[in-house]
């Protein structure tokens, strides 16, 4: 038995991701649907492990407006429903939201948002409370994880009490991290659906739902006002009590607010313990007992001896070749043409040659890329004259790509489509999405062909496996000569990490040592100082290259890549 079905009253150690999604089957959910994104991506995979058990529909949505579409058609029903996603995800759904908020709801509907102090995975910090205040959505914030299920729970209540949407925030450090919560009961009684539509245009109970402003009765409990304002990442509490504190002022006197507006806190950024505590002590004017001098020498030592690293892409990555390939394709035309990308594993390739072999000078939202290299492609009048290239993943080319592109070929956009399709939402633990044959909940669904929709729009299609370095360089390099149309190369190939090819090898891979001259090559090691996969490294006794066995994912690219053949591949035969 999952143990989010534990029984009422037992203790039971969760995930902060895990205790919202305890909330919600507490308080009676029976829809729950959401878009894969670091942090939030574990309260959908926990519902939709115990679907099957408690009777409810789970659904990973093609992106976060769909998702709280889907919600709401639930909410509209009398259900209570959930919408999840990440902070960058509200601005998705906000079109939606906007006019979802102004019709009103039924059914107890909440909107998760788990957001990304830090930037940890993620393009930016992002601060979606903003919204809660423009569209007077009551906000919830929980301070810890018996908080986080307990708010949840009655955030569907407040929810049905006002007739609106309520927001849920959690950060990072509230989804990601443990602890213990006390489970309440799980209801057994079950709602029926059923949709009123036939009553009064402003009966927000049988009429129907529509964008017209609906009343909302808002109740404002007294609160203790607290001096010190301690919140990630923007100073949203801190202006709110402000203005709340300023307007009884005269009842509870001139306060000061220690937080972010006075430097107390820094604005950017998680606030781990250290932070706080510094801030604490200078606001009372008490010193921090710091880690004795001994142990925190000791710690400098140890790091000193530990490797300098920085990210890069899996050993056996498809996009360390997807990338190697469009290097070569672009240094090969010689017009110094470039990549528009945006969010996911392949953002790697905008940070360091490591990873992206400086071809993708830009990095925006989900499927930004697609939209700003149609623009680009539409300034050859202006005397920009260079191959415009944009690559996307598959999950990300069902999310938000579809419509830039269909805007790229309907403007004629010069411009070279890369789909990097690695069989799943790989960067937020391989949830499915429509070009796969499974859903959610594990049943088989019809799977939507992305070469079947570009070929559908007017686009050149091709697909080739980013693996086969020669093949895939042969297209790019004639679809970069081909002027003056939409092309579409989708790059297939499953990530190493997936489930299906996890500790499984194609090849053995090997370096003979009577090859590799090393130094002496010419090559400037290519291998392990260019392509740089982890499982190459440099043997400095011997002074040639070597091949981690362990960390080596068996893709065999590297051999293909070496210019004295020095790098061996033996397909393994039978099970990896």
């Amino acid at each position: 038995m999952s143990k989010l079905l534990s029984p009422d009253r037992s203790t039971v150690l969760f995930l902060g991701n895990e205790a919202i999604a305890r909330g919600a089957l507490e308080a009676g959910i029976q829809v729950a649907t959401g878009y894969p994104g670091t942090p939030s991506s574990e309260v959908i995979e926990s519902l939709a492990d115990v679907a099957r058990e408690r009777n409810l529909y789970v659904e990973w949505s093609v992106n976060e407006k769909v998702a709280l579409e889907v919600a709401a058609a639930a909410s509209f029903a009398g259900l209570r429903s959930m919408a999840v996603m990440k902070q960058n995800g509200v601005n998705v759904a906000s079109d939606f939201l906007l006019h979802l908020t102004a019709s009103g709801t039924r059914g107890g509907i909440v909107l998760v948002s788990c957001e990304d102090p830090g930037a940890l995975s993620s393009v930016n910090e992002g601060e979606s409370r903003y919204f809660a205040s423009m569209l007077e959505m009551p906000l919830l914030e929980p301070a810890d994880f018996q908080e986080a299920k307990d708010i949840t729970k009655w955030a569907f209540e407040l929810s049905e009490t006002i007739g609106n949407v309520v927001m849920l925030r959690s950060v990072t450090r509230m989804s990601h991290a443990s602890g213990n919560v006390t489970c309440g009961k799980l209801p057994t009684k079950r709602r029926k659906a059923g949709f009123e539509y036939d009553g009064p245009v402003m009966d927000s109970k049988t009429g129907p739902m529509i964008s017209t402003p609906v009343v909302a009765k808002h109740v404002l409990r007294q609160q203790k006002l607290k001096d010190v304002i301690v919140e990630e990442v923007m100073p949203f509490l801190e202006e709110n009590v402000k203005v709340l504190a300023s307007g009884i002022a005269g009842r509870i006197g001139i306060k000061t607010f220690f937080g972010k507006y006075d430097g107390t806190l820094p604005f950017a950024g998680e606030l781990n313990p250290d932070v706080v505590a510094d801030a604490l002590g200078r606001i009372l004017k008490v010193k921090r007992k710091f880690l004795p001098a001994d142990y925190l020498k000791d710690i400098q030592k140890t790091a000193a001896m530990i490797p300098a690293r920085e990210q890069t892409f899996c050993a056996g990555c498809p996009h360390r070749a997807s990338f190697w390939n469009i290097h070569n394709a672009i240094a090969l035309d010689g017009r110094k043409g470039f990549v528009c990308g945006d969010i996911g594993c392949y953002s790697m390739a905008a940070l360091s040659p490591a990873t992206g072999y400086h071809t993708m000078p830009t990095l925006h939202s989900m499927g930004s890329g697609t939209g700003l290299a149609s623009g680009f492609a539409k300034l050859a009048q202006f005397g920009l004259d260079k191959p415009i290239l944009t690559v996307c993943g598959d999950s990300t080319f069902y999310h938000a790509v579809i419509p830039a592109l269909i805007n790229a070929q309907h403007n004629r956009a010069d411009i070279t489509f890369i789909v990097l399709d690695n069989a799943g939402t790989a960067m937020t633990g391989f949830q499915p999405h429509p070009g796969l044959s499974v859903s959610a909940l594990k049943d088989v669904v019809p799977a939507v062909d992305i070469a079947a929709i570009c070929k559908a729009i007017g686009a050149k299609v091709a697909v080739s496996d980013p693996f086969d370095l020669a093949a895939t360089g042969r297209i790019l390099t004639s679809f970069l000569a081909d002027k003056g149309s939409l092309k579409v190369l989708i790059l297939r190939q499953a990530c190493a990490l997936s489930p299906e090819k996890k500790g499984k090898k194609t090849f053995d891979v090997r370096v003979d040592e009577s090859l590799c001259l090393g130094d002496a090559c010419g090559c400037n090691r290519l291998c392990t100082r260019i392509f740089r996969c982890p499982a190459l490294t440099w043997d400095r006794n011997k002074k040639k290259a070597v091949v981690d066995e362990v960390i080596c994912a068996g893709c065999g690219v590297c051999a293909s890549i070496c210019p004295q053949q020095a790098i061996v591949k033996t397909e393994v035969s039978g099970p990896g």
